[in-house]
């Protein structure tokens, strides 16, 4: 997929159209704080034994072994910057695309 590297479009902090600047951002998820290791870690600490757990200690779903769908893509995640106020927005929602050229 091919992308200009400025548009112009409607920028919501100077509430008109102007040109944008188009840069890719990393969509690297954080890990989460109770993996399935550190789960069991906090059981033998005693932590997860009161009144309910909110939800971080249930039992894990079981693991399939022939299960072996990938998703072969990544979503876009692209940042839009405004070459007047220097705010920047992302898009709202990321297409599908294997790869991405910025021109």
């Amino acid at each position: 997929m091919k992308k200009p590297k400025k548009v112009k479009r409607y920028c919501p902090y100077c509430k008109k159209h102007t040109e944008h600047k188009i840069s890719m951002v990393s969509s690297r998820g954080q890990r989460g704080s109770l993996k399935r290791g550190s789960i069991k870690r906090a059981k033998k600490r005693g932590l997860g034994s009161g009144l309910g757990n909110l939800g971080k200690y249930g039992s894990k779903p079981a693991v399939t072994k022939f299960k072996r769908s990938v998703k072969h893509t990544k979503k876009t995640n692209l940042r839009y910057e405004c070459t007047v106020c220097k705010k920047s927005t992302q898009q709202k929602k990321g297409k599908r695309t294997a790869k991405i050229q910025i021109e």
